[in-house]
């Protein structure tokens, strides 16, 4: 049995909990909202109440890490859209990693995995591996990567770093966004998605695998045009479908998972998408 710690029991975090506990692990999970405790309690988890700040990091979480061997950081940077990023002190998310870091080396934790994000390689055009270097055009993306290269520096600790694609499931889906809008952009441009189910799934292997200091691309092969998709999802779902418009611009980023694929032996559930 290994012991998991999961910091952030959200959307992801708590299924993923719930999938590790099934497998046999014993897990330790993180939330900010007291109401949520008891949800995490029922689930099998062990909760704690854990806040990760710019500015510190609660005490609770020497007692959230002890035993564990691993720690899965799933935390999403949460920037404000006017948020600058010209300064250090600016650098919330950053920020809130370098206060996690100390409590992480001082405790029994030898392996983190760091849930990151494809928003780090920005408006790339063409294939997009793992060998790509990251040019985040978003405040959260720039957050993203310099967070990514706060854990992997550490000698305290093995870290790989997930990049996910856009987050779908049941619940979940941005044709419920972009439903009945008009003069869409990017009409050409290929989706690059991830069902819950195949983020759990991914993560299951890396731990099974251990395939530790690591960067994995975790995005379905799956990338028709945001137009075909999203047309044919809004027709799926009852929804108004979405209009594009041809004259904006198209980036045709293609994100790669050949590496889980191969390295990690994984097939994605195309069924979901």
């Amino acid at each position: 049995m290994t012991k998991i710690s999961i910091l952030g029991c959200g959307w992801l975090g708590l299924p993923l909990a719930k999938a590790l506990i099934a497998k046999g692990n014993s897990v330790n999970g993180s939330t900010t909202s007291e109401n949520k405790l008891s949800i995490l309690k029922d689930a099998g988890i062990n909760s704690f109440l854990v806040t990760v700040e710019s500015e510190s990091v609660s005490e609770n979480t020497t007692n959230f890490l002890a035993e564990s061997e691993i720690l899965i950081i799933d935390i999403p940077p949460k920037l404000r859209a006017n948020q600058s990023f010209s300064t250090p002190l600016e650098m919330t998310f950053v920020n809130k990693i370098k206060n996690l870091i100390p409590f992480i080396a001082k405790s029994t934790v030898k392996k983190v995995l760091f849930v990151s994000s494809t928003s780090v390689y920005g408006d790339e055009n063409g294939l997009v591996t793992e060998e790509t270097s990251p040019n985040a055009d978003t405040e959260s993306g720039k957050q993203l990567v310099l967070a990514e290269k706060l854990l992997q520096e550490n000698q305290n600790f093995d870290t790989t770093i997930l990049r996910f694609g856009g987050l779908i499931g049941e619940d979940r889906h941005p044709v419920k966004f972009l439903a009945g809008k008009e003069n869409l952009d990017n009409p050409d441009a290929p989706i690059n998605l991830i069902h819950q189910n195949d983020c759990i799934g991914i993560i299951g292997e890396i731990i099974n695998q251990s395939k530790w200091n690591e960067v994995f691309n975790a995005v379905a092969p799956f990338h028709p045009t945001r137009e075909d998709y999203y047309t044919q999802k809004a027709i799926e779902m009852n929804l108004p479908e979405p209009k594009f418009s041809s004259e904006k611009s198209n980036i045709k980023k293609v994100v790669s998972s050949e590496k889980i694929e191969n390295y990690l032996n994984y097939k994605f559930c195309l069924d979901n998408y």
